[in-house]
Order: structure tokens, then sequence, then C-alpha cells
């Protein structure tokens, strides 16, 4: 009890608590949560988009019964009124000649009907009074006169003689040799001429067999699957189409859905039926659940590497102090012969290197005299001087800052503030390159300073034209020490004056010239630094600007770099070009 208690309050224990519960456990809820989310959406956008199409579907087959609908009415049109004219002859009228009158028109009617639409494979129209065929098709085949129509057709068509009625899919075996799978629309003929009564009297009966390739042309767009099951029903059950090679005139009733089925259905209203989609879940999510399937592999494979780095990485950092507390266990007991070994960079090396630099001072002191260990404490006070953090030298001066507010000394508070932004600056050894904005900032803060320092006597003027943004990079601290030099060399002399800055921008190239109007230089002078800036090897005094110049090359290239212009009594211009970077 007493060893778990102990290992409980230890980091490595505590440190793969937190790792779980910070880490693990919320990323493994937020990935699962993400994919279930992402599934489900996936489902939901497929299944309305498979909605949309079998609508579409049905729009389109309501549009063709509509339209052959419309062809058996040309029937009633001026062009084909032979028909009903021929039945105003006289009864006792030769036959032949009967015959013959009504032929042409009912022919001629028969091929405009057979080739208005490229899926009517026949087209036949039964004469009323005697019973005759006249019959037109596209493959020259002989109809079976006696087993054409059929007997239920004329009954179902019956009662209600004015109406269309379509025939569920079947063979259109009363052709001779002929086994071919056809829908049939029927429609009487209804004599108009005469005085409308409750009774219509039938001239003759149209019937046109439709190919049912018709429906694979409009159910192919589905692109559906081997498991896919898809129907056409009219409003008795009736099969008219569908992919699962039932018997002729079947009747659906197993037309369910399961929770392996998708079951999407839109009606036709001309047929008073609908169309049928069931969709096979695994057949149409089957590329999302491989998917959803090497998401979740892949979660458990970085779960299981994030367990395994937390466990090393919080062992390796248990294992140093660990080690540590047992030396200094070992100190606490008066030995300090021990030391830590060092093995690492991080920052339990750092802490073993403190320790072990801990342990040989506190052997000094104790092995010293009194006044060698006071002259020791006082080398690690300047040695720990030089060691103060950056933000404890801030903290500092702000402390300060706030004290001389306090005291209402303003401007000693604008120094130190001042002062404490150029050293956060300075100090920040992150990148080599800096914005326009922080290097003028920068300036400011030390021109501050300059101005307090010599009462007013200079002066900074910034000039930044329209086009340059001061978001740009360029080199870091490479303005301060041109402007340094301007104040001491240029502007001291002679007691006051102005430093000028000015950044424009020259096709791809960035210009920043700072000029003085200081004692300036002369010839020989000019020449000297002139020199110097292009022999690398060369020696100056102009330390500042040599570096300034060698350090542009070689960040952006010999293209750039500061050249300097100079007249004596007049002042001094230097200008910097940087390469613009967007």
């Amino acid at each position: 009890m007493l060893i778990w208690g102990r290992r409980s309050k230890s980091i490595f224990v505590k440190f793969s608590a937190s790792f779980l519960l910070v880490g693990l456990i919320p990323l493994l809820a937020l990935s699962f949560f993400s994919v279930k989310t992402f599934s489900g959406y996936v489902e939901r956008y497929t299944t309305s988009n498979l909605q949309q199409m079998v609508l579409y579907m049905s729009y389109n087959l309501n549009s063709a019964f509509n339209q052959y609908n419309e062809i058996s009415k040309l029937m009633y049109t001026g062009r084909y009124e032979g028909f009903i004219d021929s039945y105003k002859q006289d009864q006792t009228a030769n036959v032949n000649e009967l015959e013959q009158i009504n032929t042409i028109p009912i022919d001629s009617f028969l091929k405009t009907v057979l080739f208005s639409d490229p899926y009517i494979s026949s087209a036949v129209f039964v004469r009323q009074s005697d019973g005759k065929l006249y019959s037109q098709e596209k493959e020259n085949r002989s109809l079976d006169t006696n087993s054409f129509p059929a007997a239920e057709w004329l009954e179902t068509m019956a009662p209600k003689p004015s109406a269309v009625a379509i025939f569920p899919t079947h063979t259109d075996q009363y052709f001779f040799r002929s086994n071919r799978k056809v829908f049939t629309i029927g429609r009487s003929l209804i004599d108009t001429s005469g005085k409308v009564t409750q009774a219509p009297k039938v001239v003759g009966t149209l019937f046109l067999d439709i190919d049912i390739s018709l429906f694979e042309q409009f159910f192919r767009e589905l692109s559906l699957g081997a498991k896919d099951e898809l129907y056409l029903l009219d409003g008795e059950g009736h099969v008219y189409f569908s992919n699962q090679n039932l018997p002729e005139g079947a009747v659906a009733a197993a037309v369910q859905t399961n929770r392996e089925m998708i079951g999407l259905s839109e009606d036709i209203p001309f047929l008073n039926g609908r169309v049928i989609a069931r969709i096979h879940r695994g057949s149409l999510f089957e590329q999302l659940l491989s998917v959803r399937a090497a998401v979740y592999i892949a979660i458990m494979i970085c779960a299981f590497v994030m367990v395994v780095m937390g466990a090393w990485f919080s062992r390796r950092l248990a294992a140093p102090i660990r080690e540590i507390i047992r030396q200094m266990t070992v100190v606490e007991s008066g030995r300090l012969d021990t030391r830590l070994s060092v093995n690492t960079n991080d920052e339990m090396g750092r802490l073993a290197h403190g320790f072990n630099r801990m342990v040989e001072r506190l052997q000094i002191h104790i092995d010293e005299a009194y006044v060698a260990q006071i002259k020791q404490k006082q080398t690690e006070l300047n040695a720990l001087k030089s060691q103060i953090r950056p933000h404890y030298l801030y903290n500092t001066l702000e402390v300060i800052r706030m004290n001389a507010v306090d005291k209402e000394a303003g401007e000693v508070a604008d120094m130190i503030l001042a002062l404490s932004n150029e050293l956060k600056y300075v100090i920040d050894y992150g990148e080599d390159r800096a914005s326009i904005r922080s290097e003028l900032e920068h300036l400011q803060n030390y021109f501050y300073i300059i101005s307090v320092r010599f009462e007013n006597r200079y002066e900074l003027v910034l000039d930044i034209a329209p086009e340059v943004q001061l978001d740009w990079p360029i080199l870091k601290l490479s303005l301060q020490p041109i402007v340094e030099n301007a104040v001491q060399h240029g502007l001291r002399q002679q007691g006051k004056g102005t430093v000028g800055i000015t950044v424009e921008k020259k096709d791809r190239v960035l210009a920043v010239t700072i000029y003085d109007d200081g004692v300036g230089m002369s010839r020989e002078a000019l020449a000297r630094i002139t020199r110097t800036l292009e022999e690398p090897e060369a020696p100056s005094k102009n330390v500042g600007l040599k570096n300034v110049h060698e350090r542009i090359r070689s960040t952006f290239g010999e293209a750039y770099g500061l050249s300097i212009n100079s007249r004596e009594h007049v002042g001094t211009s230097i200008t910097l070009l940087f390469p613009v970077i967007d």
C-alpha cells in the first residue's frame, strides 16, 4: 500500500495520467466523433442524391407514358378522319369496297405511329365491326391473328372505352418466332361524328407494343450494383420492369425494405404506380466503409504510438529526476564528492550541471577560509549577474519605471520604457530578419533616449513611400548602427542636426536611405571607407558599417548591401538595398 502511494505521487504516474486525460482520451473521442459525423453526412448526402435521381427517373417515366398517350390520340386528328367516315357508308355496300376505304387511312396512321418513337415495336388496329386486324411492325414479322388481342385485354377496356389502358410487361409471342419483352398501350377509337350518348360507339381499338429497353435506358442512369433492386409497379402491384428477372406478370408482394437495404420510391401519376429502388448498403457505402476502417486503424495506430511515446518520454523525464533526488540524499548525508553523470543537453542536463556546480561550490565554501569564501561569493555574484534571464531584467526595468511614474517622473519612466523595448528587441535571438515596422520602432526608442540625453538637439525624420508595406522583412538591427554613426560622428561635432530616413521601392528592390546634415567627410575618408566595404580582408575602424554591409550581402546576395555618399560640411547619406519579399 505504501509502495503504491509513493508511486502514485511520482512524476511518471502523474505525467502519464495527465497525458491520458488531457491528450489521448479527447483525441480519440474527437477522432471517432468526427469520423462518425462525416460518415453520417456522406450517407445522408448519398441517399439524398439517389432520391433525387429516382425522382428524376419517375418524372421521365411519367413523361414517356404521357407521350405514348398523346401518340394514341392521333386517331382523332383531322388527318385520319377516314377511320370514321368509312363507317358512314351504307352497310349493304360491297365488303371489298368498304375494306379498301378503311385500309388506306388505317395503314397510313399505323406507319406514322410506328416510326414516331424508336421504342414502339409494333402498332395493331382491331376493327370493331368484324374484328379485322391491321398491323405494322419494324421487322416484317407475321401476326398470329388467332391469339391477338388477348381476351383479358378486351375485357379490361370494355367498361371504360374512352380511357387508355396499359398492360404490364409480357412477351410478344403473338408474333411468329418472337419472344421480345414489351408492354402494351391500348386505346379505343370512339365515333365522335354522332350525338354524344352515354354508351360511346367503339369504331376500333389501337394497340401499341413498347419495347422495355425504354425502361433500361432510364434505369441505366442510376448505375445500380449487382445487389441493388429496381421495380416499376402499377397501382395493382404488377411489375412492369425489374432487374431481378421476375416471371412475366409477377406481382411485387415482397418488395419490402430491411436493414441491409435502403428503400427509395417515387410515384408515377399516369400509371397510378411507382418506381422503387432498393439499394444495398454494403455496395453503396463500400468505399466509405473501407475509408472509415482505414481511418479507425490509423487512429488506433496513432493512439498506440502516442501511448508508447508518452510512456517513453515520461520515463526519460522521471529517471534523471529520481537520480537527482538520490544524489541529493547522498549530499545531505555529508558526502560532497558525488557527481551526476550528464548525458543530455536539455533542461534535465542543465539541471544536472547546475547540481554538480552547486556541489562543487559547496565543497569549495567548506574547504576555504572565511575571506576566500567572501571572495568566492563575490565571484559567484558576478557570474550570476551575467546569467540573469532577460525577462527578469525586463521586469526589473518595469518596476523602476512604475516607481518613476508614481513619483511623477514621466520622462524617466519613458526612457526606461524605451530602454526596455530596446533590450527586448536586441536580446531576442529568434530571427535574423525583422519587419520594416519593427526596425523603425526600435530606432524611435533609440532616438528618444538620444534626444533626452542631448536635450532634444537632434531630430529624427521618417519618409516612407506609399507603395512600401511595413510588413516587408529586412535584416534585423541593420538601421540602428547607421543612425548611431550619424549621431556620433556627424552631428555631435556641430552640436545639433537632423537624421532622416527615407524608404522607397524601386522595381523589386527596397531602398532605405539614412542621411544627416552633419559635418560630412572628406573625399579621402569617403574613399577609404568605400574601399574597406569592397575589400573583406581590409582592416577598418568602421566596424558597424562593414558588419551591416557583409550581413546584408551574405543574407540576400552580392547584389545588395550599402553605399555611402558624403560631402564635407554638408552631410552624409548611406543607402541600404534589400530585396522586396512579399
